[in-house]
């Protein structure tokens, strides 16, 4: 499957929302391109290199397609657009093209089917409600009630203030309760930097 990329310095997860100003021709094009189609793009987190310019030489091979749900002209004169994290995929092989638009060939990762949140899941839960209350979350307007544990993994992965190199390994995690385990040794992480 082709995907044209937009590598950024963030890490999109499934059902998550993301809010983008798009301003490079290149990416103009691929969102018309992409609106007419009613197709997606795909995100991949920027190792190497920049947003801007030409094409970063280093990204994340696992990335998520980002389905376009919303769009407007911003005050700035710039094209707003609101995506909905969709699949999880993994880069095969990419090409740049002359505009410096990244495609790449990926093939779809298969999520686990969603598990009902397990009663050990209420810290985490209690965790998203207060993140919820945040007034940059709240204006994702992402629904942050958590399904099962898939969403539950997904919504804190993308929301917490991890380093992009966690997330995109959380990303990577096929398993909800893997993934909620590995958060959790994360925020324990982060809590011990705090108190140490």
């Amino acid at each position: 499957m082709s995907l044209p990329l937009f590598p950024l310095n963030t890490v999109l997860f499934p059902g998550c929302i993301l809010d983008l100003q798009i301003f490079e021709a290149r990416y103009l094009d691929m969102i018309g391109s992409c609106m007419k189609k009613g197709v997606g793009f795909g995100v991949v987190c920027i190792l190497d290199g920049e947003e801007v310019g030409i094409a970063p030489a280093g990204y994340a091979l696992v990335g998520c397609e980002a389905l376009i749900t919303d769009f407007k002209q911003q005050d700035n004169g710039l094209l707003g657009i609101r995506v909905q994290g969709g699949r999880r995929f993994h880069v095969l092989r990419t090409e740049v093209q002359r505009d410096q638009l990244t495609v790449a060939e990926v093939e779809w990762l298969e999520d686990e089917p969603e598990q009902p949140l397990q009663d050990e899941d209420a810290d985490l839960v209690a965790l998203l409600k207060a993140l919820a209350e945040h007034p940059m979350v709240e204006a994702l307007n992402m629904g942050t009630e958590a399904t099962g544990q898939q969403s539950l993994a997904n919504q804190l992965a993308y929301l917490l203030p991890f380093a992009e190199v966690d997330k995109i390994d959380l990303l990577q995690l096929d398993d909800p309760q893997q993934r909620l385990d590995a958060i959790q040794a994360l925020l324990d992480e982060l809590q011990g930097e705090l108190f140490a």
